[in-house]
């Protein structure tokens, strides 16, 4: 019996990221683990990165091309920076991201992106991309592997989805930090490419500070 090998430039590295917004700030979390279907190799491979003072990127999908997207990202930053002397708004890279995977449409990043931060208004923003850049603005959103365990959690939590009597409202920060650790502690009960530790970055006003939490190694 033959077997057909055919060249695949692309690998699933596994590991999941959410975003959530809120009133006056935006929660961005990632797992670090990165694997190859059960081969782990590496326990500490961040897939969250501060793209700006007011704007966290986190990517899943092939980490060589997230790593390689967020290069290119940067690099256009810095370029409106010295074009304009100001950074770039929230909203105007949530659109230059979109822009930038589309044009890589052919052969894209395989890469599926989650951005959170700050607009205009200094109100919490999260955006989703598919692979070729179609994007949509959100409260909250989780991706990558473990996103069909999570999404449904946030959509309870953070949503209210399905809960009688309840008012919907935006959360306070101490909230919002709990659903993320739980939802990543009950997604890697049950995802084995997610894991090992979780980064959590906030942004406010004041910038943006990284928190750390370990999580199952095994």
């Amino acid at each position: 019996m033959s077997h057909n090998h055919r060249f695949n430039p692309y690998e699933n590295n596994g590991g999941s990221a959410l975003a959530i917004a809120g009133e006056d700030f935006c929660v961005i979390a990632s797992d670090t683990r990165q694997s190859i279907d059960y081969h782990v190799n590496s326990r500490y491979a961040p897939k969250a990165y501060k793209v700006s003072n007011t704007a966290v990127l986190a990517t899943s999908g092939f980490h060589a091309d997230g790593q390689t997207l967020v290069k290119r990202i940067g690099q256009r930053l810095e370029w409106y920076k010295h074009a304009h002397d100001k950074e770039m708004t929230c909203p105007a890279l949530a659109q230059m991201l979109s822009i930038t995977l589309y044009l890589k449409r052919f052969f894209p990043y395989y890469a599926f992106c989650v951005l959170g931060g700050l607009d205009a208004h200094g109100k919490g923003a999260v955006y989703s991309y598919d692979s070729v850049g179609s994007h949509e603005r959100h409260a909250y959103r989780a991706s990558g592997s473990a996103a069909e365990l999570i999404q449904p959690f946030l959509d309870n939590q953070v949503g209210f989805k399905n809960q009688a009597n309840v008012t919907r409202r935006l959360l306070p920060l101490d909230t919002v930090l709990r659903i993320a650790k739980d939802a990543f502690t009950s997604a890697t009960e049950r995802n084995i490419t997610t894991g090992d530790c979780l980064e959590i970055f906030i942004v406010t006003k004041a910038g943006v500070e990284v928190q750390q939490y370990p999580l199952k190694r095994d």
